[in-house]
């Protein structure tokens, strides 16, 4: 989960991860899933040959198929609703996103799960580090694209009406797809997707909005204890200021360093205070109110509503030494969510399980994924961290020799100038802090936003729990009122084709006849 880049860019955390489990979280989930392989397109914008030789890849993807209504009525077969891997295994969104099944019952779909190229089983190369130039979303769009193509011809579902799916990273993918292959999918479901925090948006985006919403979730008025937020603020102040070598040693103890983990300089300082501010970064995204494995990876568990619960260590009065004792026992909520380390290692994250997703998401954030971020500590509850491209730029030549394309994105996918598409809704919580970055007004009666009060990172995604709070069961009923929308215009659309196609086969016979 914690996909990093080195030096300054470290502060930036992944747009999305998932859940790994062995097991289908919810009595209902997933039983009849089959593991396939396509023969994707290697580089969908050339006809270049690859190096070997290659031009295509294998590209896994799930088919699971127990609720599609396929039938004899091949005007009207079930939906297909296609989930857009993010930048993981894909089985973690076969295993997490329950809106996709209960909801395919009703509507007698087939759910695909595809895999995003090189992550998971889809990597297109035995040692991909050495060929990383076939990575971007613009490669995986098109694989989608070209997927659904044939898997529909296939299935002999060239009439179901597609409906894209995808949370956070998915979830501009989700979008994209709509907007750069409409005769793909008829609709999108967008959760939690940051698809206007790049560079030359207009208006601009906000870079320290993400800091902000981190902020607002140590607040009274997000559930936490007061005080909360002015002793985080004094609590960096405090740890920053440390730089003698008796401090440093004294820091060592007052955060239970293990003992390999030196603090020689101010540089190894800086290091811990981003380390354990990435805590608080995905704390906030699974801001979830019960407990939940999403945000680690599915090898342990995060209390209900953790930024309340690592607010409580930096509730009251502080000062001193209790302020850093206060800020080690809050990101304990996170990196120590077994109650059993005895010590910690700011130089790993909290899971190693998706280290090479993390570094390879880290390539696209280097290339075209470039979602600029800053922290002030007046308006966030953190320390100053101006946005600086040019470190970026370094950061990135010194890891993969490559220089980002910093407007790409909006170049590419249009930024906030989409009002020309149609039929997409995007959901974002209240306590998500990418919502900073996703669409969160209405842009016309089919380009649809809907807030979630007290949401986190795509809960309305999520499996149905009984702690759902209302609003999230609202907006799971007007995603679903939308859905219906999309394939009752497209089943209209293929009911008109077909007539016109008929009707000129007879004009066409009786010209022929007469003739």
């Amino acid at each position: 989960v914690m996909g990093f880049l080195l030096g300054l860019a470290q502060a930036v955390p992944r747009v999305g991860f998932g859940t790994r489990v062995s097991h289908f979280p919810h009595p209902n989930g997933p039983t009849a899933c089959k593991a396939k392989y396509f023969n994707a397109t290697l580089d969908h914008f050339s006809w270049g040959v690859g190096p070997g030789g290659r031009t295509h890849y294998l590209q896994r993807y799930f088919v699971c198929d127990e609720h599609w209504k396929s039938g004899g009525d091949s005007a009207h077969p079930g939906p297909i609703f296609f989930y857009c891997g993010n930048e993981a295994n894909v089985e973690l969104y076969l295993n997490a996103t329950g809106l996709m099944w209960e909801t395919a019952a009703e509507f007698g779909a087939l759910l695909l799960f595809a895999e995003h190229r090189y992550y998971g089983k889809s990597l297109p190369f035995s040692e991909p580090r050495k060929h990383m130039q076939y990575l971007s979303s613009e490669q995986a769009l098109a694989d989608y694209a070209e997927l659904l193509f044939f898997v529909k011809r296939d299935l002999g579902a060239e009439n179901s009406p597609t409906i894209a799916f995808g949370g956070s990273y998915g979830g501009m993918l989700a979008t994209w797809l709509r907007l750069k292959y409409p005769a793909a999918v008829v609709g999108a479901v967008a959760g939690s997707a940051p698809v206007w925090s790049f560079l030359g948006e207009d208006p601009p985006y906000d870079l320290g909005s993400y800091a902000k919403k981190v902020t607002y979730d140590t607040t009274p008025q997000a559930g936490a204890a007061a005080g909360c937020t002015d002793n985080m603020r004094a609590a960096w102040k405090e740890l920053l200021r440390r730089t003698t070598a008796p401090e440093l040693e004294a820091v060592e103890s007052l955060f239970k360093l293990c003992p390999e983990q030196r603090l020689r300089h101010q540089d190894d300082l800086y290091a811990l205070a981003l380390w354990a501010q990435s805590a608080f970064d995905f704390m906030a995204m699974g801001n979830f109110p019960y407990p939940s494995s999403y945000i680690l990876n599915g090898d342990g568990t995060l209390p209900a509503y953790p930024m309340r619960v690592a607010c409580e260590s930096l509730a009251g009065s502080l000062e001193g030494d209790a302020l850093i004792e206060g800020l080690r026992d809050a990101v304990g909520v996170f990196y120590n969510y077994t109650h059993e380390r005895p010590c910690f290692d700011f130089t790993q994250g909290v899971n190693p399980d998706t280290q090479q997703d993390g570094e390879f998401w880290g390539f696209q954030f280097c290339t075209e994924m470039f979602q600029p971020m800053s922290r002030d500590g007046v308006l966030d509850s953190f320390f100053p961290q101006p946005w600086n491209m040019t470190a970026s730029f370094e950061d990135c030549q010194q890891q993969w020799s490559v220089t980002p394309r910093p407007y790409w994105a909006t170049i590419s996918y249009g930024g906030r100038d989409i009002a020309s598409a149609s039929n997409i809704v995007w959901s974002n919580g209240e306590f998500d802090p990418w919502s900073g970055g996703g669409v969160t007004q209405s842009i016309s009666e089919s380009l649809v936003a809907i807030l979630i009060e007290g949401g986190a990172h795509h809960l309305d995604f999520m499996w149905s729990n009984p702690l759902d709070p209302p609003s999230v069961l609202q907006a799971r009923a007007l995603e679903k009122q939308h859905m219906w929308r999309w394939v009752t215009q497209a089943r209209k659309a293929t009911n008109n084709k077909s007539s016109e196609h008929i009707s000129a086969f007879d004009v066409r016979t009786t010209h022929q006849t007469v003739a």
